[in-house]
């Protein structure tokens, strides 16, 4: 990283003015908060704009928009509100934190509460359960079930564990991720939620209570009147379930080359293993359904040269670059943020090849 460098990775951003979303790649200093436009895989100088720090509140868990649950709030001294969403829920917590050390920065005291508060334990002595689940049934401020799938099948009306969670935060029923596990656990004791799938009925059989409930993207729970089980088709969806079946191992923003006219975008990739494929997302849609994919089965993956621009690859893209050539011979041209980010991403897939 550069000098004064906080934190710099891939966000998406919602613009302010047509409220579409787009992928920037963002660089956290002691008091700003920059962001750049990419062009050919390059960040584009000067910045697209800046976000001062000083007198900003941060809001994360941000639940303002249903369809992206990994999003963080930032409303700046003169009331403009920026909407950034992460790739998963450990990156977004990275980034809420390292934000918010940085606008408390000249507080030391503040900085040492927030490091406390992260890991805090310090549920309120009487608890009310019933007022937590009437308030999850709310239908403008509650959590909305919704069809979720596991492993081929598709259960409707479920949430995900780290969804109720960042909810129980959001709606201050719990001041830590620690708290709103715990809470959750004895929402399940005392029968008000279920575990539904695979991951989450595993997590049960553990019989350690604090264990019980996964703070998970990949666990599944419902209310426990509500449950329903119905296995999907495939004229459901239009991608094999059993290409999105397999467990996530690896997740983040990634440049990819496209097929036909050769431009770059950033996606968002998702490896899974059994079965292993690689599928991308494009960020600025609404829906979380792959833009494409394909099995990683017989692939062969491998770092392309540094100096120069190497042969398959289109416009001045230069640096942090890989090759993934599937079984049937299609080429993948991928461009990471960093050699380190490059190197976790070829070991990972090279795993599953």
């Amino acid at each position: 990283m550069e000098d004064g460098v906080l934190k710099e990775g891939f966000l998406v951003k919602r613009g302010h003015i047509v409220h579409n979303w787009k992928a920037r790649w963002f660089i956290l200093r002691q008091n700003t908060l920059l962001y750049y436009k990419l062009e050919g895989g390059r960040r584009v100088t000067p910045p697209k704009g800046r976000i001062l720090l000083d007198g900003c509140t941060i809001t994360c868990p941000c639940l303002e928009y249903e369809n992206r649950p990994l999003l963080i709030k930032l409303k700046t001294r003169t009331s403009t509100e920026y909407f950034l969403e992460a790739c998963s829920r450990e990156e977004r917590d990275s980034w809420a934190f390292e934000i918010t050390g940085a606008i408390h920065a000249g507080q030391p005291g503040k900085v040492q509460q927030l490091h406390i508060q992260k890991n805090s334990f310090k549920l309120p002595p009487h608890i009310s359960l019933h007022r937590i689940v009437d308030k999850m049934h709310d239908s403008s401020s509650g959590i909305r079930p919704c069809p979720n799938m596991e492993q081929g099948s598709t259960y409707k009306k479920t949430f995900l564990g780290s969804s109720l969670v960042d909810w129980l935060i959001s709606s201050s029923f719990a001041a830590s991720r620690l708290e709103g596990v715990t809470l959750a656990s004895m929402l399940m004791e005392e029968n008000f939620l279920r575990p539904v799938g695979v991951r989450s009925m595993g997590a049960i059989r553990s019989g350690d209570l604090a264990e019980q409930f996964l703070d998970d993207s990949t666990a599944l729970y419902t209310f426990a009147e509500s449950y329903k089980k119905k296995v999907s088709s495939k004229e459901e969806i239009s991608l094999s379930t059993m290409e999105l079946s397999g467990l996530v191992v690896k997740q983040g923003y990634l440049s990819k080359q496209g097929h036909k006219r050769k431009n770059w975008k950033v996606r968002r990739f998702v490896l899974r293993k059994d079965p292993a494929f690689l599928h991308y997302y494009d960020p600025s849609k609404e829906e979380n359904r792959p833009v494409g994919g394909f099995s990683l089965r017989g692939s062969l993956v491998s770092a392309l040269e540094d100096n120069g621009v190497p042969t398959g690859v289109k416009g001045n893209v230069q640096g942090n670059l890989f090759k993934v050539i599937t079984k049937d011979d299609t080429h993948y041209y991928i461009q990471a943020s960093s050699k380190a980010e490059r190197a976790e991403w070829i070991e990972a897939i090279k795993k599953l090849t």
